[in-house]
């Protein structure tokens, strides 16, 4: 009874945390607009409670949404069930296909990693003091290859995984037009490992996104060369944000630099 009052809270809180906010709804969908048409295949890959999700529908996208763990899934399907646009897959995805082991935070959902490297990071880094990964749930586990087989060429794709993102792009040998994926400062060499995988899948250029701010930090892409150093030097205390990966270099000019 504990574990389900905690992970209610946890949904609860992740669900105002994620759709409470209407002008990072609007700056999410003028960013997903850059690399999504109506009518286009979007995956998600660590859809947690499916902000992203609703951030694609409303550009009018088909989404195909990845979540493995139970209660998001759940949170999922009772958003989503009736929407013919929308496939929920319950599933882990990293290089292989087989099981894994989810480890689980329940108050804070969207933080569950199939990582245990990432776990051994967060300890006792900045932000991160009061994160406590206490279950374990195996859930299958597929690959980005087989998404695409089952359902068919993404536009753009999504990747949130907690320190597993490496993972499921080896699981990709297809080149994608756009896709992003998450970072930590904690974790820097996850991304590292995954921008220089995806160099040398296609030519893709580079931009990043700092925490939940949906803004492009550089106001023109960069290849990957200059996205790992920016990355490098990037101070801890950023904590995280995403990467844009675009065969498009439109699609990633910034309409202004951060400071």
């Amino acid at each position: 009874m504990h574990d389900a009052l905690v992970t209610l809270y946890g949904v609860a809180r992740s669900l105002r945390i994620y759709y409470g906010d209407r002008a990072r709804r609007r700056a999410m969908d003028a960013l997903h607009a850059r690399f999504l048409n109506p009518g286009d295949l979007a995956f998600d890959i660590g859809a947690h409670v499916g902000d992203r999700v609703a951030s694609f529908r409303r550009l009018g996208a088909r989404v195909v949404a990845v979540e493995p763990q139970p209660a998001l899934a759940r949170v999922l399907r009772l958003f989503y069930a009736l929407d013919s646009g929308v496939t929920i897959e319950q599933v882990a995805v990293g290089r292989s296909e087989g099981r894994i082991e989810l480890k689980l935070n329940l108050p804070n959902p969207t933080v569950a990693t199939a990582s245990e490297d990432f776990i051994k990071a967060a300890v006792g880094a900045p932000g991160w003091e009061a994160q406590r990964w206490t279950r374990t749930v195996e859930v299958p586990m597929t690959t980005l290859d087989a998404l695409i087989a089952r359902h068919g060429f993404p536009r753009f794709v999504k990747i949130d995984v907690e320190g597993f993102e490496d993972e499921v792009i080896a699981g990709l040998s297809h080149p994608l037009p756009a896709l992003s994926l998450e970072f930590t400062t904690i974790q820097r060499e996850v991304a590292r490992k995954a921008i220089t995988r995806l160099a040398g899948i296609a030519p893709y250029l580079f931009n990043a996104a700092l925490g939940e701010s949906q803004r492009l930090v550089h106001d023109r892409p960069l290849d990957a060369a200059a996205i790992l150093r920016w990355l490098e030097h990037l101070p801890v205390e950023a904590n995280s944000g995403d990467i844009y990966a675009s065969l498009d270099p439109a699609s990633l000019r910034g309409a202004s630099v951060e400071p």
